[in-house]
This record gives structure tokens, C-alpha cells and sequence, in this order.
């Protein structure tokens, strides 16, 4: 087996060309749509002309027919800038229009794939609700068959992107089977009048639009259930754990950044006529903020690797994913320490990055969680 530990040409072009782009014309962005914990809609237009939805589908479908690797690098970088960016993008490129490439119909993918990958149409998915979380197990929303479709009833809470998309991919139950098979997936255009969708104030990723979902009998017709009846389980359970290593890029972006903003600081910031940084107490949290990016940087990409190579399991995607949000709430906690009282000051970037990692440690399964399946991996099920 061959190995590599360098980035290729074509990875390297690409994180590149998201490096420049949030450069260029989104962090300008940022600070504003973070006070008024509103999304800039029109990125992902812009979004779409570069070709950053597609990264991971098939030129032949409108994407840009990149690999995994480069997935996590547009996640990185995006996430260096702003989490709540990263995470309007990934609920959008992944969770919202990936399960219909995996299981849409041709007519499915034309008329929401495509102008979902050219940003002219936005989504979001519903799965999490107030009651179970993502456990799906848990899940109460129900479809009941109808005339030409299906009446929809029940509430997903904490629904990225779903104050502004266009669409939603909204799991229920087709029958009153308490098992994860009874769970089928529907394309719900937005508005839709059996939706009452409100917005929910957040202490982090306060730019990214989330929501509670209120569905009242709301019909959706044939041509919109996704893949067959009862059939879409595993769909949902293979993107979740591909998401995870996603995610982790993510929080690896968030780490990075916090260390810089605080070696930066640490170089700039006299006392006694000295760096801070050459104090050994700043000197040895760097060091250790240093060594955990750069495993989580390791892991993120052997994680990302599997995927390509088609043999990413459920207990490698969770170390993964523990890992990395871990040494994102980690090295952004130290950051604030180095900055001292400055730390808490909105002019820092490192409290509101410290705010958006510890979404991480919760979203898309908790570290407890990622604990869980890692025991149950090495044979301690519970």
C-alpha cells in the first residue's frame, strides 16, 4: 500500500481557492451577519459559480467530482473563518441534497439537485427532534398515506438552514412500527402552510439559521417521497457517519484558528518588557495547543481517506469526530486564557470561536455518544 503524507496539486488548488474566497469576500461578511444572527443568502450563488456545493458529486450531476480530502479541506477552511458559515454550507451540501444523489429519481435531481448545487436553491434536513435528538429510534414524526401523497405530522427541533431553504428533507415514520426501518424520507418544498417553522436564538454559530418545526398535517405528494417506502434508513445512518469526519474538519478549521489569533497575541502582547509567548506557562500552552491540532489534523484526514478508500466504519468516524470537536473546545479554552481579560472583548475572534466549538461537542452526536460507539466497537456493549 502505497502512502502519502503530502496533499496533492489539486487539493492544494482548491483549498486555495476557499482560502482567497473568505479572504477576499466573506470575512467582510462575518461580523455583521453574526450580530444580527442572520445568513447572508446570496453566498451561495457565489458558492455555486466556484463549484464549492459539488465538491463530492459527479461532474455528470453538476458537481465538481472531488474527493473526500478535498471535502474537508473546503470544511477547514471555511471553518478558519467562521463556523457559522461552515455549517450553513455542510448542512446544505451533505445533509440536505446528499441523500437524493444517493436515492433520488432523474426527476428528483433535476428539479432539486441541480439548482441546489448551482445555489440557486437552499436545504436543510430534519431529522433531530424535541424529544429523541438524532435518535431515530425515538423519532415520532409520522406520515400518513393520502390521495396522491402523504399528510405529514409531528416537530424537528434544531434544523440548520431552515428559516431560508427552499426545501427540506423531512424523516417519519410510514408506520406505527417502533424500528429504525419504518422511517422513510420526503422532499418538503418550503413554504409549505403545514410548516411553522421558528427561528431559535443561539450563544453559538449565531450567523447559521436554525429552527424548531411545528408540522401540521402538511401534504407532500408522491413524486416527492425519496427512494422506496421504508427504505432510506441506512441512507440516513451512512450519511450521519460520513458527516462526522466532516464535522471533525470543521472543528479541526475552528482549532487552528484559535491557536493562531493566540500566537499571534502571544508575540504581540508585552509584559515586563517581554513577549508573553517566551513566559514558560503561555510557551507550554501553545506548545500543547500545537500538538493537538496536529493529531486532530492526522486523524481528520486518515478519516477522510477512509471514506475515499470506501472503508470508514462507524467506530473510526467517531474517533474521529471526538477527537478533533475535543481539541476545539480545548484549544480555544486556552486561547481565552492566553488572551486574558481581551479573551471576552467581541474585537477577539477566540470567545466566539470558543461559542461555536462547543456546538461540536454536542451536535452530530455527543462526545458521549462518540464514546459509545467507539466501546461498542472494541466489544463493551452495554
Amino acid at each position: 500500500m502505497s502512502l502519502s503524507f503530502a496533499f496533492s496539486n489539486e487539493h492544494e488548488a482548491v483549498r486555495d481557492t476557499v482560502r482567497r474566497l473568505c479572504q477576499e469576500e466573506l470575512a467582510p461578511l462575518v461580523f455583521e451577519a453574526e450580530e444580527q444572527e442572520s445568513f447572508p443568502k446570496h453566498i451561495f450563488e457565489r458558492w455555486g459559480e466556484l463549484g464549492l456545493l459539488g465538491v463530492r458529486y459527479p461532474e455528470a450531476d453538476g458537481g465538481s467530482g472531488l474527493d473526500k480530502i478535498s471535502d474537508c479541506i473546503v470544511r477547514e477552511e471555511l471553518s478558519y473563518l467562521s463556523q457559522a458559515f461552515a455549517s450553513t454550507w455542510s448542512a446544505h451540501t451533505h445533509l440536505g441534497i446528499w441523500p437524493i444523489w444517493k436515492a433520488g429519481t432523474p426527476a428528483q435531481k433535476a428539479r432539486f439537485l441541480a439548482p441546489a448545487l448551482a445555489g440557486r436553491k437552499v436545504a436543510g434536513f430534519g431529522l433531530s427532534e424535541p424529544d429523541g435528538g438524532s435518535n431515530v429510534r425515538a423519532m415520532k414524526t409520522r406520515a400518513e398515506r393520502v390521495e396522491g401523497g402523504w399528510r405529514l405530522h409531528g416537530s424537528k427541533l434544531y434544523i440548520t438552514n431552515a428559516p431560508f431553504a427552499d426545501f427540506l428533507l423531512v424523516a417519519a415514520r410510514t408506520s406505527a412500527e417502533l424500528r429504525p426501518e419504518s422511517i422513510s424520507l420526503f422532499i418538503v418544498e418550503l413554504p409549505n402552510p403545514g410548516f411553522e417553522i421558528a427561528k431559535l436564538k443561539k450563544e453559538g454559530i449565531r450567523a447559521s439559521e436554525t429552527a424548531l418545526i411545528h408540522i401540521d398535517n402538511a401534504f407532500v405528494p408522491d413524486d416527492c417521497l425519496l427512494g422506496e417506502i421504508e427504505g432510506t434508513y441506512p441512507l440516513i445512518l451512512e450519511s450521519l457517519s460520513e458527516n462526522r469526519v466532516g464535522v471533525a474538519a470543521n472543528a479541526l478549521g475552528m482549532a487552528r484558528a484559535a491557536f493562531d489569533a493566540a500566537t499571534a497575541y502571544a508575540n504581540d502582547r508585552l509584559v515586563a518588557g517581554k513577549r508573553i509567548g517566551q513566559y514558560q506557562a503561555i510557551g507550554h500552552k501553545l506548545a500543547e495547543m500545537s500538538a493537538q491540532i496536529e493529531a486532530a489534523r492526522w486523524l481528520v484526514y486518515y478519516g477522510a481517506w477512509r471514506v475515499d478508500q470506501g472503508t470508514l466504519d462507524a467506530a473510526t468516524a467517531a474517533r474521529v469526530k471526538l477527537v478533533a470537536s475535543e481539541t476545539a473546545v480545548s484549544v480555544s479554552e486556552q486561547a481565552i486564557r492566553i488572551f486574558g481579560g481581551a479573551g471576552i472583548m467581541r474585537e477577539y475572534p477566540v470567545g466566539r470561536i470558543h461559542r461555536d466549538a462547543l456546538v461540536y461537542i454536542i451536535g452530530e452526536g455527543t462526545s458521549e455518544i462518540q464514546k459509545n460507539i467507539i466501546a461498542n466497537s472494541l466489544g463493551f456493549k452495554p
